[in-house]
């Protein structure tokens, strides 16, 4: 598949003055390319790992017994009188799947922002930078009240299914999410984790491994508020980074040891999912999110999306 009969951002399909209109506008001409070559499937924007008779030649060998005669390079049999077959790389499609922590944890600070908001801006533009691409798209929305989920498809509307889903999902509880990882890769070549990660991380980070191991690509996309970085307020409760149950009152002698713990926390969470060879990006929720989502699908990621800005 070419660049250009690649489908457009459906940006139509939001009001241009909604958050995903102008979001979708924004994402224009991005392209989210697989980290490797993909299993061979249904054409698409990716390199596949088999060879075939596409227009993209990458070198000639000698005709073997058993090869289609079509792909014999006739123009060359002429000039050497030695039979070749020209090879080209195949193009296939990355079924993507993004999982979604909809934990309690994630609706701070409560109101229209905070890191819910962010989560729904970045999955709905890594959906629709994907579907631009041709890929498969599907979404698994983990919350306390249950898990929604969308099976990944090509189809016109799927980037609107995924803001539908996300709008009408209410965070609250503190759901696994280690299960719906391992059941996206059963179903995906790419899996994409937005969270803040204060749940069941060891679990998580098992089942993602599991997902590499499989050959599947995975990006743990890591939502923090501006407020937990820096808290706004002394004598407010703060969430333990490593035990979202624990709470203490932030009191001035407390500041800095929480802010070094969080730090801490976060360094190693970053250094496991890259050590274990997935892509790691921290967003903020004051983060335009089409920059985020420029930083996560950018090729080379691992060092693109080291930085955390907002």
């Amino acid at each position: 598949m070419t660049a250009d009969s690649r489908r457009p951002l459906p940006s139509s399909l939001f009001p241009p003055s909604s958050q995903y209109g102008s979001l979708l506008d924004a994402l224009r001409g991005v392209h989210w390319p697989a980290r490797r070559a993909v299993p061979h499937g249904a054409t698409g924007a990716h390199h596949s790992r088999t060879r075939g008779s596409s227009a993209e030649f990458t070198e000639y060998r000698n005709y073997r017994q058993g090869d289609d005669p079509r792909r014999i390079d006739w123009k060359l049999l002429a000039r050497s009188d030695r039979a070749y077959i020209r090879l080209a790389t195949d193009r296939a499609v990355l079924p993507t799947a993004l999982v979604v922590d909809a934990s309690a944890s994630m609706h701070f600070p409560a109101g229209d922002g905070g890191k819910w908001a962010q989560a729904r801006r970045l999955a709905v533009g890594l959906a629709a930078v994907a579907h631009r691409d041709g890929d498969p798209v599907g979404l698994t929305v983990v919350a306390g009240g249950g898990t929604r989920r969308l099976t990944a498809r090509t189809r016109r509307g799927v980037v609107a299914e995924v803001a539908r889903t996300l709008d009408e999902t209410t965070p609250g509880g503190a759901p696994a999410l280690a299960a719906a990882v391992t059941a996206a890769a059963h179903s995906a070549a790419r899996v994409a984790v937005i969270s803040d990660f204060l749940g069941d991380e060891d679990a998580l980070l098992a089942a993602g491994r599991q997902c590499l191991a499989a050959g599947g690509e995975l990006y743990a996309v890591h939502v923090v508020a501006r407020e937990e970085l820096e808290p706004a307020q002394l004598g407010v409760l703060a969430a333990d980074p490593e035990d979202a149950a624990v709470r203490r009152p932030l009191v001035e002698g407390s500041v800095a040891e929480y802010r070094d713990a969080f730090a801490a926390w976060r360094e190693r969470l970053a250094r496991a999912w890259r050590d274990a060879g997935g892509v790691y990006a921290m967003v903020t929720d004051g983060e335009p999110a089409e920059r985020a989502v420029r930083r996560v699908v950018a090729p080379g990621a691992p060092a693109a999306a080291r930085g955390a800005v907002g």
